[in-house]
């Protein structure tokens, strides 16, 4: 039995830079094609999975008072400028220029870290963050959340896993490291639909994933088709146990980026047992130990 070693990103990060990194979240006014266009994603928070930002302040500011606040409380010293609220490749190339120069001005931030769609990617834009890839080490971060067809039109992603991988290769072959969202527990789905959506991040070559359960928010979508619809809310067992599956099919040198979600607590309706991040990911560190002795 092939035992389960997880490429950890804080060992990435120590491996590679020497030392702790820490995110700095940013928010650069960005909105969503998938909004404007329909209702978004089904499980999307009016912020866009934003809720960590000091979004009043320009982005150099942002940043001082991010490496500030970080700085006091963790004595760190190492960067990641990281853009996660909506689509942070949906404004003119110009634009992303300017707001991406001034997130990694300063001389600390050593990584430029973007969530994005797969249909908000074009070649120009690919060789913007090719042109700063020379500066600071580039990664997109796309959700696929699901392969299963009809959990895509469930969750209206509004676009084709053929346009997700297609994009994700353009973007490694132009030395971009991309990291795949997958999402545990979504309507109707098993254990198995998950599993392949995680394998097919493997056999694309992506270089890192992030798992997070399913959570249902207050001021979302799926908040509303949850009181028509009860679809089963996997328990933290039950969750905790479909991690750890994934990662024995993980490729070693997958960087696993998380584990489990950062729930919005006041605005968090279900599952409740995800508010505890650190229980959560106890819980897999335990049964990966159970399950290599």
């Amino acid at each position: 039995m092939k035992k389960i070693k997880i490429n950890r990103l804080s060992d990435y990060l120590k491996k590679t830079y020497g030392t702790k990194v820490y995110k700095l979240p940013l928010d650069g006014g960005f909105s969503c094609p998938n909004r404007k266009n329909s209702n978004g994603c089904i499980f999307c928070s009016e912020s866009g999975s934003g809720e960590f930002t000091f979004n009043e302040y320009s982005i150099k500011d942002q940043v001082e008072l991010q490496i500030k606040r970080l700085s006091e409380k963790k004595k760190a010293d190492k960067f990641i400028a990281y853009f996660q609220s909506f689509t942070n490749t949906y404004k003119p190339v110009n634009e992303l220029r300017k707001i991406y120069s001034d997130a990694i001005e300063n001389e600390n931030v050593i990584v430029l870290d973007i969530a994005t769609r797969g249909d908000c990617l074009d070649d120009e834009k690919i060789q913007l963050l090719s042109d700063i890839n020379k500066e600071v080490d580039v990664w997109v971060e796309m959700g696929l959340q699901s392969t299963k067809k009809s959990t895509i039109e469930l969750i209206n992603r509004a676009y084709s896993n053929e346009v997700y991988f297609d994009m994700a290769k353009k973007l490694m072959d132009n030395g971009i490291k991309v990291i795949s969202h997958v999402i545990a527990g979504l309507p109707y789905e098993t254990e198995d639909d998950f599993l392949e959506s995680v394998y097919q991040t493997q056999i694309h070559d992506i270089w890192g994933i992030k798992i997070h359960s399913l959570y249902i928010q207050t001021d979302s979508r799926l908040y509303d088709y949850y009181q028509k619809n009860k679809f089963k809310i996997l328990t933290m067992d039950e969750y905790t146990d479909w991690v750890v599956d994934s990662f024995k099919i993980l490729n070693e040198d997958t960087v696993v980026h998380r584990m489990t979600g950062d729930a919005y607590k006041p605005k968090l309706y279900l599952p409740k047992w995800s508010c505890d991040k650190l229980k959560v990911i106890s819980e897999i560190n335990s049964k990966i130990k159970t399950y290599n002795t």
